[in-house]
Parts: structure tokens; sequence; C-alpha cells
């Protein structure tokens, strides 16, 4: 069975990737959800000096006309635009490498020795014989997740 949010979410992060980087911002992650009665578009948007309220509103304004001339998502949906917050997603390749050496919260499809949940020191990103591995220290024990078991993963706020 074809899972429509993740074509909706490439569809949709092809489509506007430009058109944010034209703003120069950086489009970090796309979302899109079913709900009960409509879809729901999350995006989350970054540029060096932050985010403001003007830049999530104009990205908001441009991109709904993007998605309501192609159709993408099909019928109603809500549009929520925000910077990635302290709890950033982690979703590209470049963003495991970036944040090398922080806390990380990790959730597997599968369990890896027995978990789906990691939350631990990113210690390296890395691919060894053809596969993108994370090495994550989890109080002194360390896992090594092969990237295509993540369903989701984020910045772990430090105080």
């Amino acid at each position: 069975m074809k899972d429509y949010n993740i074509t909706y979410q490439a569809q949709i992060a092809d489509l506007i990737e430009p058109l944010i980087k034209a703003e120069d911002m950086e489009l970090v992650h796309v979302e899109c959800l079913r709900g009960k009665i409509r879809w729901i578009v999350r995006l989350f948007i970054d540029k060096e000096e932050g985010i403001t309220v003007d830049d999530c509103a104009e990205i908001s304004n441009q991109v709904g006309d993007v998605l309501d001339v192609h159709e993408i998502p099909p019928g109603s949906y809500t549009l929520e635009v925000s910077s990635p917050g302290l709890d950033r997603p982690l979703a590209r390749d470049k963003d495991f490498v970036k944040y090398k050496g922080c806390e990380v919260k990790v959730r597997t499809g599968e369990k890896i020795d027995g978990k789906k949940n990691f939350t631990g020191r990113l210690i390296d990103y890395l691919e060894e014989e053809g596969t993108k591995l994370l090495i994550l220290n989890v109080e002194g024990k360390m896992y090594h997740i092969p990237r295509g078991a993540v369903v989701k993963a984020n910045l772990q706020y430090e105080f």
C-alpha cells in the first residue's frame, strides 16, 4: 500500500524548496498528515539569523498559492509554517553531520538491540559498506543505527 503522506511530503518539498531558497531561507523539514477532515501541512524553515513571525507569514502566503495551484495535497488543508525550534527535526544527511556531538532523540521503525527509542549523543554519522549509520552514545553504550531504520529524529535541548 502506498504511503501518500510520504509521497505528498516529497512533492511539496520539491515544489517549495526553490521558493524558500529565493527568500534566503532553508527548508528544514516538511510534514504532511491526513486528519479526519483535512490535511495538515507543516513546514519548518530557518535562516542564519533566525526566523521571525513575518518570515513565516510571507512563506505561508507564497506556499499556500503554490499548493493550491498544484492541488497537493488534494482537498482542504491547514498550512503551518514555523521555525524548527529547540527540538529541531533532523531529516537530511546534512542535519546529522551538522549536529554531531549534540544530544538527539531517535525513533526507529524496527527494534535495534530490543529498543525503538534512543536518546543520546550523536557521536558520528558515516557510511559503512554502502549503509549510512548514526553512531549514538546512550548512557555509555554505543548504538549503530542504520539511517534507513530512522522514523523520526530530533535535537534534544540541553539545559
